[in-house]
């Protein structure tokens, strides 16, 4: 995949010493083919960082107190897996679950996306909170920016 710049190109930052990971990016899709495409088994087509880890399964009851179970495969060979429970979805504007590592003992960090009506398409905003470490966090932050830019692109092709 050739490198994006402006409209498409996700930003993501992080602050370490918080756990917190802010990212960013316009689309040039509807914020209901935006929410459709955060909420539904399309995310293994997006969620990739590639030549790091790619999501091969996701399952999910997209209600308040259901359910998500993603997973995948690293670049080394090694399976990942994650889970979480839905808190609140308000479509097209809003989704927000708790984000977790099975059998890891840390408390459930949070995901909220922001979906917001721009011109010729949308904005997403999302801040995933209470990233437990610090190479966790920076993790999420630079795959946040290559999904999210993954997702602009995926999109972008559909529509355009």
């Amino acid at each position: 995949m050739k490198p994006v710049r402006g409209r498409g190109a996700a930003r993501a930052v992080a602050d370490l010493m918080d756990g917190t990971v802010l990212a960013s990016v316009e689309i040039a899709a509807s914020p209901e083919r935006v929410f459709s495409a955060l909420a539904s088994e399309e995310i293994v087509k997006w969620w990739v960082m590639p030549g790091v880890f790619e999501t091969l399964e996701w399952t999910g009851e997209v209600r308040p107190g259901g359910s998500w179970r993603a997973a995948g495969l690293r670049a080394n060979g090694q399976t990942w897996s994650l889970e979480g429970e839905f808190i609140d979805v308000d479509p097209p504007s809003k989704l927000v679950h708790t984000w977790r590592m099975p059998g890891i003992g840390d408390a459930p960090s949070l995901v909220t996306y922001s979906i917001e009506r721009v011109e010729n398409g949308a904005r997403i905003t999302l801040r995933h909170t209470g990233i437990g470490q610090r190479d966790s966090c920076m993790g999420a932050c630079m795959g946040w920016e290559s999904s999210l830019t993954q997702l602009a692109v995926r999109l972008g092709e559909l529509n355009g």
